[in-house]
């Protein structure tokens, strides 16, 4: 089969390698359809400093049950799948308690649960092995765009559950960046609630389909960012900051523009940091957190408002063979929602 695999430093090829057997416990996925995002882009970025090359690329991956290891119950030859982003044990204390994406067997304080794509092989390939308790059902959801659902929407969805409490009506949420999750963290706040969305981004294009998807306001950054929403919150502020780009840049409107006892949630891995101290800097009772991936039941949720047209990723094909134009175009900025590589 193909795999797209980074080989060696910041050098992404095309390789035949051999179709492989699920073992006990495990489904083989025939690929339809896998994600590329911005994090594909950090770790082909990172030079030698990544220490797995040889691995697929690819974490966000659907297709169709193709094979069943020993074991596997519950699952139908051909039916159409989605591969979950994290594999958490499932028995440890955090999986148990519903915290899976910071499971304590799988991850740990200075690493993330197992994900394939990157800490083993994803799904930019034409079959892909996953443990069947990470294989959910799609129904109706077709699987060559509903790779993304398993980041671009399990991220937002994650973060936003932990601001829900803030979302009632007349509350304002700024949204920076309307990329690969924020164009899907937009739907979902507008889908679960009635808060007002504030959309920012430097892209006219990415504003404009923010607009599309309902966003209330929008508008591109500048100096004068921080003092538009301070107007618009008569001078309060903005109950919930969803920061899907992560550099400075973003993270200091936030902080600008954060209310009292507001939330904020850094999803972006842009490395920016968040200006805060005991006293001072940021409003008082400010919630600050750091917001990764999400768990199964997150997913979940994801793909019920997916399959009742709530939500929906916008994306654009490109065929497996194609992965670096795919990644070109990603990486200069003229992919408008997801790319997703078609084997």
């Amino acid at each position: 089969m193909r795999a797209v695999k980074l080989t060696s430093p910041s050098t992404v090829t095309l390789e035949e390698t051999p179709v492989p057997e699920p073992g006990p416990g495990e489904i083989r996925v025939k690929v339809a359809g896998a994600g590329l995002c911005h994090s594909d882009l950090h770790l082909i970025g990172m030079g030698d400093a990544w220490p797995a090359f040889g691995i697929t690329l690819g974490h966000e991956g659907a297709g169709y049950v193709d094979a069943l290891g020993s074991g596997v119950t519950g699952h139908d030859i051909g039916a159409p799948v989605i591969v979950n982003l994290l594999w958490s044990c499932g028995d440890c204390r955090a999986c148990v308690e519903g915290r899976d994406n910071a499971c304590e067997v799988a991850g740990g304080r200075d690493d993330f649960p197992t994900t394939p794509g990157i800490s083993l092989n994803g799904s930019m390939a034409d079959y892909v092995i996953a443990p069947a308790r990470h294989v959910l059902p799609l129904g109706d959801i077709d699987p060559v765009g509903a790779g993304p659902l398993t980041d671009a929407g399990l991220t937002p969805m994650h973060a936003i559950n932990s601001v829900r409490r803030r979302l009632t009506p007349g509350a304002t949420v700024v949204i920076l960046g309307i990329g690969g999750l924020g164009h899907v963290g937009l739907q979902i706040v507008k889908a679960i609630s009635a808060a007002r969305v504030i959309a920012i981004d430097n892209d006219e294009k990415k504003l404009a389909h923010a607009a599309e998807l309902g966003a209330d306001l929008t508008f591109a950054p500048g100096p004068d960012t921080a003092a538009q929403i301070l107007e618009l919150t008569g001078g309060y502020g903005a109950d919930v900051v969803l920061d899907f780009v992560g550099v400075q840049p973003t993270v200091d409107t936030a902080a600008a523009v954060i209310a009292p006892e507001g939330l904020v949630r850094l999803v972006g891995l842009g490395g920016g940091t968040f200006p805060m101290r005991a006293v001072g800097l940021a409003p008082w009772g400010v919630d600050v957190q750091r917001s990764y991936g999400g768990t199964r039941s997150d997913l979940l949720e994801v793909l019920a408002l997916a399959a009742a047209g709530k939500i929906r990723i916008d994306y654009t094909t490109y065929p497996l063979e194609d992965f670096q134009r795919a990644i070109d175009d990603l990486h200069d900025g003229r992919v408008i929602g997801r790319a997703v590589l078609v084997p």
